[in-house]
Order: structure tokens, then sequence, then C-alpha cells
């Protein structure tokens, strides 16, 4: 089969030439990015809280995440995102849901999950285990998962890269 019929490019106008790869692979960010958003909404749905957005389902995993307290900046570098207002407006939210409990120390305010915010992240896992790990098609062990996730992590490196060079343009 010859190579330029199996591609599934979305956006042709960007893959001409070599490196039509790339649009590929944006192509499948894309795709699983929506799939990953939709997918936490549901699952935090059957958990019990329909009203959380993407955002703020990372947030609350992210503060829950190995039981250490965090700021807003661990938070923000650990999810790789830039815009901190954001995440400060879902923090806020997580607050007043009472998933959240906060601590002021000096100008820095400690976030650390509550007990129903533990409990609500321990359901979630139960649905997760339930309704996606144990559905997972075979060749994707543990291994082949590391492989991915770590292809994408430098993948990110790169675009991270190539933002500051387009911001610099």
């Amino acid at each position: 089969m010859d190579t330029d019929t199996r591609r599934i490019v979305s956006s042709r106008h960007l893959a001409e030439g070599t490196g039509w790869e790339a649009s590929e692979f944006e192509y499948g960010l894309i795709i699983a990015y929506n799939a990953f958003t939709r997918w936490m909404q549901r699952c935090m749905a059957a958990a019990g809280l329909p009203e959380l957005s993407p955002l703020e389902i990372l947030v609350l995993h992210n503060t829950n995440s190995r039981g250490r307290e965090k700021r807003l900046t661990d938070i923000t570098f650990l999810l790789n995102i830039e815009d901190s207002h954001t995440v400060n407006y879902a923090l806020r939210k997580l607050l007043k849901l009472g998933l959240l409990n906060s601590e002021k120390r000096g100008k820095e305010v400690f976030y650390t999950t509550s007990p129903p915010g533990e409990a609500l992240c321990l359901s979630y896992r139960k649905i997760r285990e339930q309704c996606l790990l144990g559905t997972l098609p075979a060749g994707f062990d543990g291994d082949e998962l590391r492989k991915v996730a770590s292809a994408l992590r430098a993948m990110s490196g790169q675009y991270d890269q190539a933002s500051r060079a387009a911001a610099s343009l």
C-alpha cells in the first residue's frame, strides 16, 4: 500500500512534503484530547460531581496526588499550564465545593484535598478501573503505555520550545 494513501492528516494545508507525520501526530493529539476530556467529565459525573470542568478535575487530582500540599505554582508547573488565572479559578471553585482545603502562610497559599475531595478521587479511581483499565486492548500493557507517555512528554518539550520560538518572532 502506498504510504500516501494511509495518511489521516486533518490539516493537509500544514502537511505538504516532508513533515506530514507531525500533522498526523497533531491530529492524534486533537482527537485524544477531546476523548480524554469527555472521559474525565463522564467519569467524574459517574463519581457524583457532573459540574466539574476538565481543568477542575485535573487540578483536583493533581492536588490529591501523593498526599502532599501544593501551591498554585506547583500545580501550574506540574500540569504545564501557563495561564495561572485559570488554575486559580479552578482552585476557588474546588474550595467552594468543599473538595479542597487551603492554608495561607505568609504570601503563599497551600492546598490539600479535603476528606470529601479524597473520597471523590477514590470513587473516580474505582470507576476508572472498572470502565477504562479493565478494557484496554491487548498490547497496551504497562511497558507500552510507559513508552507512549515518555514520547508524549518529549513531544510536549518540543512544542514548548517551538512556542517560545514563535513568541519571539
